[in-house]
C-alpha cells in the first residue's frame, strides 16, 4: 500500500518559511502507523531543512499507537529524566505535556536546554484540541541564532550560563519526582555523571547547579543554534507579584526554586533577557491544533512553546534520540 500513496507535503504557512512542512493524508482516516513505510523518505528529506513536519488527517489511534510510531523512525524513546516540570507518564516513553494550568503560557524552548544531555527528537500528539487557544507555537532556531543581536551572543557565549535549581519545598517539583528515586545516593551518583554540581540543604531538600552551553552546533547539519533556556529560567520570566513574592518566601536569590547566573555566578541582566524574549515573538509560528495532529520537530532546530487555552486539551510527547555535550572522559 505505501508504495501508492500521494501525499500533499508543503509548509503551512504560505510565504513564511519552511517551519512546518505539512504531510497531508491523501485520504480521510488513513492509519498514521500503517503509513509509515511512506512517511519515514519524506522526514529524511525535510526535517533537516524545516525543522519540523506536522502529519495531519491520518488517524493515529491513541498513545500507545503514537508510541510504535515514534518509536519506528530507529531510537529508543527517552525517559524524562532531570525533568524541569510536572508531567504524567502515559505508556512507555510517552509523558503529557507539561501540566501547567490553562490560563498560564509556557516560553520557546528547546526541550532540555537547561542541561548537557537532551533528545534530538520529540513527537507532539494532539488527542483533544482546547477549545479556544492552546497551541505548541514553535520557531526556527537558527533564525533566533540569526536575530539575537551580536552583541548579546558574544557576551553570554563568553561567559557562560549556569543553571540553578532548589527542589521541593512545595515551591517546585520535588527531587523525588525529577531523579525517580528516593535515594539520596542515587541523586548524588546521578550527578556525578551528568556534571551537575549538588548540595543537600539544612532542610533536607536538594540544590542543583549546572553550566551549559548557550548556543550549540547541530551535529548533522553543523548549523549554529541558539539553545538555553536562560529567558525561561531567569526570575524576570516570572509575573512581578510572583516574583516579589518568592522572594518574600526565600532566604536569598540563590533559593528561588529555579534560576539562571552567568557561570561565574553573576547576575543576568534583565534588559538583556527582554531583549532575546522579543527576538523570540518575532520568530513565533503558531497555529490551531486539529485532533490527530502530530507534530515532529528536531529539537536543536526547533523551539516549542504553549499558549493558554480554554476547555479540555491533552497533547502528548515522546522523545528520542539523546544527544550529549557532557565532557569526554
Amino acid at each position: 500500500m505505501s508504495a501508492v500513496l500521494d501525499f500533499d507535503i508543503k509548509p503551512l504557512l504560505a510565504g513564511g518559511g519552511l517551519l512546518p512542512m505539512v504531510v497531508t493524508a491523501p485520504e480521510p482516516g488513513l492509519d498514521l502507523l500503517s503509513a509509515f513505510d511512506s512517511l519515514a523518505p519524506l522526514v529524511d528529506e525535510h526535517l533537516l531543512r524545516s525543522g519540523g513536519v506536522l502529519f495531519r488527517g491520518f488517524e493515529v489511534g491513541g498513545a500507545e499507537a503514537f508510541r510504535r510510531f515514534a518509536g519506528a523512525f530507529g531510537h529508543p524513546l527517552l525517559n524524562y529524566e532531570f525533568g524541569s516540570t510536572p508531567r504524567t507518564n502515559v505508556t512507555q516513553g510517552v509523558y503529557t505535556s507539561t501540566e501547567y494550568p490553562a490560563h498560564q503560557s509556557i516560553p520557546l524552548h528547546n526541550e532540555q536546554a537547561y542541561t548537557l544531555e537532551w533528545p534530538m527528537k520529540i513527537w507532539f500528539y494532539s488527542v483533544i484540541a482546547a477549545q479556544t487557544g492552546g497551541e505548541t507555537p514553535i520557531a526556527d532556531s537558527r533564525e533566533v541564532y540569526r536575530r539575537v543581536p551580536v552583541r548579546i551572543r558574544e557576551r553570554m557565549v563568553d561567559k557562560g550560563l549556569m543553571y540553578v535549581r532548589n527542589f521541593g519545598n512545595g515551591l517546585d517539583v520535588s527531587w523525588e519526582q525529577v531523579f525517580n528515586t528516593e535515594d539520596p545516593a542515587q541523586v548524588e551518583a546521578y550527578c556525578r555523571a551528568h556534571s551537575i554540581e549538588c548540595e543537600w540543604k539544612d532542610d533536607g531538600e536538594l540544590r542543583t547547579r549546572q553550566r551549559c552551553q548557550v548556543v550549540a552546533r547541530h551535529p548533522r547539519t553543523a548549523d549554529m543554534v541558539w539553545f538555553n533556556q536562560a529567558h525561561l529560567f531567569h526570575v524576570s520570566n516570572l509575573p512581578t507579584e510572583v516574583r516579589e513574592n518568592l522572594l518574600e518566601v526565600v532566604d536569598d536569590e540563590w533559593d528561588l526554586p529555579r534560576n539562571v547566573y552567568y557561570s561565574d555566578g553573576s547576575p543576568l541582566e534583565d534588559v538583556l533577557l527582554d531583549e532575546i524574549r522579543g527576538v523570540l515573538d518575532d520568530c513565533t509560528i503558531s497555529f490551531p491544533w486539529r485532533e490527530n495532529d502530530v507534530l515532529m520537530l528536531d529539537n536543536m532546530l526547533a523551539a516549542h512553546a504553549r499558549s493558554p487555552f480554554t476547555g479540555k486539551r491533552q497533547v502528548i510527547v515522546a522523545m528520542a534520540e539523546g544527544h550529549s555535550a557532557l565532557p569526554r572522559g
